[in-house]
C-alpha cells in the first residue's frame, strides 16, 4: 500500500476508521448506545481483525439520526425503525422522480 492510497482513506465515508469508544464520544453518547443500534440492525459495525467494532463517518452519520430522535424521547427501537423507513421513503421518491423523467423523455419521443 503506497501513502497515496493510504490517504485517499481520509475522504472515504465508508472506511471504518473509528473505534466503539472514539464513535461514542463524537457522538455524544454512550457505547451501549451503538450497540443497541446494531442490534437493531440500524447500522452494522464493521470488525477489525480482532473483533473490535469500527464505524464509518457514513455510519456515524445515521447514528446520530438515531440519537435525535432517542432524544426527543422515541425509544431506540423506534427511532432506529423511523430512520430506517425515512431512507427507505427518500429511495422510492429518487425512484419515482427518475421514472416520472424517463417516462416524460418516452412521452417526447413517441409524439415526434
Amino acid at each position: 500500500m503506497t501513502a497515496d492510497d493510504s490517504f485517499g482513506r481520509l475522504d472515504d465515508d465508508d472506511y471504518p476508521a473509528y473505534t466503539m469508544g472514539r464513535a461514542a464520544e463524537l457522538l455524544g453518547t454512550t457505547q451501549g448506545f451503538l450497540r443497541a443500534i446494531g442490534e437493531a440492525q440500524l447500522i452494522t459495525p464493521f470488525r477489525s481483525p480482532g473483533g473490535h467494532r469500527r464505524y464509518s463517518r457514513h455510519q456515524l452519520r445515521i447514528a446520530a439520526r438515531a440519537r435525535e430522535h432517542v432524544d426527543g424521547g422515541t425509544p431506540i427501537e423506534a427511532a432506529c425503525r423511523i430512520v430506517i423507513l425515512e431512507d427507505q421513503l427518500e429511495e422510492a421518491q429518487q425512484l419515482n422522480a427518475v421514472y416520472r423523467r424517463d417516462a416524460g423523455t418516452a412521452d417526447t419521443t413517441a409524439a415526434a
